[in-house]
């Protein structure tokens, strides 16, 4: 029950200000996830201290690719990657370093690869198709992670039975994960059948089972970041309720995953 109203009292004012930020779009969007982006960053970074990341490259490198999904598309959001390479490169083989410099960079290449492809694909989304197409998708597209997310939380609780990736995460059921593929499939598909007259129900139902699939993925990965790690949460800026990659950890792989399945069926303009 602790844990439970501990997601309340984060939750819902994280996202009243995520919401917010779908809505306005542009720049309000860009600004939202280019904190996170820099806060995210950060909180792998720290974890990841003993790797010896290239902070600068890696975050600023997430940075760019965020706003360079606004400004210039695609092809923007993917050039800071190999610039961030070069950066790392050069950071590398200019200091003398005890541990290895291919892990090193190969570990800030991760600030732009995780958290950067994934929060500029959010972008990308909210700035596709014409009208309010974007918002349309992308709020379905939340809403669908979320649900997935509620549902295996409390299905899990109710009648899950068997575990999903126990050396992992030891709390994930595979039947909490087949009713949060379920409800959250559902609200992806409703949202957009609800709103949006530019994607066919058959459409919907892909993207949302998409949805519905990859994110719980990006929980397992963040866990299992933390498991090889040796850390328990992410960050403490949420206090007790851990850090901002702990809470968008499943949009870091749904919005890439949304952005490419639209992309295939036609239907990011």
């Amino acid at each position: 029950m602790t844990n439970l109203i501990s997601r309340v009292v984060f939750g819902v004012p994280l996202a009243a200000v995520a919401l917010l930020a779908i809505w306005r779009g542009g720049w309000a969007m860009v600004a939202f996830a280019g904190v996170a982006a820099v806060i995210g960053c950060h909180e792998l970074f720290v974890m990841a201290r003993p790797l010896r990341p290239m902070v600068i490259a890696g975050t600023l490198g997430s940075l760019g690719m965020v706003v360079g999904a606004h400004a210039g598309g695609l092809a923007w959001a993917l050039l800071p990657i190999p610039i961030a390479l070069v950066a790392a490169f050069l950071m590398a083989a200019g200091v003398a370093m005890r541990e290895s410099a291919t892990v090193s960079v190969a570990v800030t290449l991760l600030g732009p690869a995780y958290v950067g492809v994934g929060l500029a694909s959010l972008v990308l989304l909210r700035d596709a198709g014409a009208d309010a197409t974007g918002y349309n998708v992308l709020l379905a597209v939340v809403l669908g992670t979320w649900a997935s997310d509620i549902f295996a939380y409390f299905g899990g609780r109710a009648i899950g039975r068997h575990k999903l990736a126990p050396a992992i995460s030891p709390k994930k059921t595979v039947e909490g994960f087949l009713v949060g593929l379920v409800f959250g499939a559902l609200t992806v598909w409703w949202t957009l059948y609800a709103v949006e007259r530019h994607i066919t129900h058959t459409q919907a139902a892909i993207l949302g089972v998409v949805v519905a699939l990859v994110s719980p993925f990006g929980d397992l990965f963040e866990s299992f970041l933390k498991r090889d790690l040796s850390v328990k949460d992410s960050g403490r800026l949420l206090g007790g309720h851990g850090g901002v990659l702990d809470r968008i950890d499943a949009l870091l792989f749904a919005g890439p995953a949304a952005y490419i399945t639209l992309d295939l069926i036609g239907r990011v303009v």
